[in-house]
This record gives C-alpha cells, structure tokens and sequence, in this order.
C-alpha cells in the first residue's frame, strides 16, 4: 500500500489519532501537512516524520475560525501545490447534561468537530474535482452511533459528520472522490484520560476484544481508506471500536 505521490492534509494532528494518522500516512509515503493549535507539538511531529524519512510541512490553525481554515488551506496548497487526501481530525468535548449545557458549549463543540469539516471540505473539493482523484475521511465517532449521556453536543456534532459524510459521496463520487467516516470507539487518548477506572472497567465489559483501541488502531483504518484499495468504499461507516458496537 503506498501513498508516494499523494499530498494529506491532517486536522487535529497534534496528538492522539490524528497525530496517529499523519505518522501512519507519512510511513505509506505521502507528503503531510499537519494541522493544529499547538505549534510546538506540531513542529515536534514534523521533526519526527522527517527523521523517519518521511515529508512533512506544518501549519497552525484553529479549525473554528473560518477566515483561519481558508488562509491555512490557501498556504498548504501554495506550498505543496495539491491536496489529495483530507482527515477531518479535530475534535473537543464540553460534557455536561443537556438541562444544564450552555449554548457556548454547544456552539463550540458543533463549530469545531461538524461545521469545521464541512469548511475544510469546501477548500479542498475543487481542486480534487479538476484531478478526478481525491480521499474525505471524517473521523466520528461510535457515540454519533449510539448517543451518550452527557454529551449532547458530541454526539450530534459526530452524527452530523456521519450525515455530511453521505452527502458528499453522493455529490462528488462521479469523479473518483470518496468520502468515508471512520467512528472510533474507546481509545486511549487525551480525551479519554480522564475517565475514572470504574467507567473503563464498564467500558472494557462492552467491547468483544476485551482491551481499549489505540491511535494506531484507528490510523491503519485512515491509511486503508486513502488507499487505492479502498477505491470502490464509499459513504461508508467504518467502526474501529472492538466490538462496542455492532449492527
């Protein structure tokens, strides 16, 4: 499986999944631009892809601000002068009961994991569309699937990426685009590592292969869908969650 002269873009890459992802992607040999807030990570992850011999560019952006997403995408496809591949990483969480969630919280939560993906998506298609090539994968995850208490706003936010997932397909699959999701279920990041050991021990009492999923998990998914041996996958849902889910 090779990505040698293809050109990815990761959101959220500077730790976790998507920081999983870029060093997955990179290892395939595809050029990666790595996006995110924190400069220093990012810079630290192009070091570390150079050093194994990959090639990698960074930019700092915060996926909520439009005006950012238009210039970071105008500079990475100025400098490496495609993009073939798009990981709709970025994601935050602001837990709390509905009756009690504020609108800010709601509001930052859908503007960062749903509205920011249909933005990169925009600056992104028309150049896919005139190549006739070109990898969507948005990263949802299982509680869009199955909802959680909780998490009101992260569950819709992850459903409506589902949802544009399909709607996307449908729009550009007639010139050799895809456009997949793929929906993680418990995965040890940063995110995660705040739950106490009673909510893991429930957790691992759900998922069939009876351990929590990896980064790396997930990014041997990404990897397989940017691939030309996911060409006829599309609009799909790909669950990399253990066996939480099933059906």
């Amino acid at each position: 499986m090779t990505l040698s002269s293809r050109v990815a873009l990761v959101t959220g890459a500077s730790q976790g999944i998507g920081r999983a992802c870029a060093l997955k992607l990179a290892e395939s040999g595809a050029t990666v631009a790595v996006a995110a807030r924190n400069q220093e990570k990012l810079g630290e992850l192009v070091r570390q892809i150079e050093t194994d011999g990959g090639k990698a560019s960074a930019f700092a952006i915060d996926v909520s601000d439009e005006d950012q997403v238009k210039a970071t995408f105008k500079a990475a496809l100025g400098q490496l002068g495609k993009i073939d591949i798009l990981v709709n990483n970025a994601g935050i969480t602001r837990d709390q009961l509905v009756m009690r969630m504020k609108r800010a919280d709601w509001d930052s939560v859908l503007n960062t994991n749903l509205t920011s993906a249909f933005l990169c998506i925009q600056q992104v298609i028309g150049s896919m569309l005139k190549q006739r090539w070109g990898r969507i994968i948005n990263i949802t995850s299982v509680f869009g699937q199955m909802g959680q208490a909780g998490q009101a706003n992260y569950a819709a936010s992850k459903a409506g990426l589902i949802g544009l997932t399909m709607a996307i397909a449908r729009e550009v699959g007639s010139r050799n685009i895809t456009c997949n999701a793929v929906a993680p279920g418990f995965i040890e990041t940063a995110m995660t590592s705040g739950f106490s050991d009673e909510f893991r021990l429930n957790a691992l009492k759900n998922i069939s292969l009876g351990r929590i999923g990896t980064p790396e998990d997930v990014a041997s998914a990404v990897n397989f869908l940017a691939s030309d041996e996911a060409s006829y996958i599309t609009g799909h849902v790909l669950s990399v969650n253990g066996g939480l889910l099933m059906g």
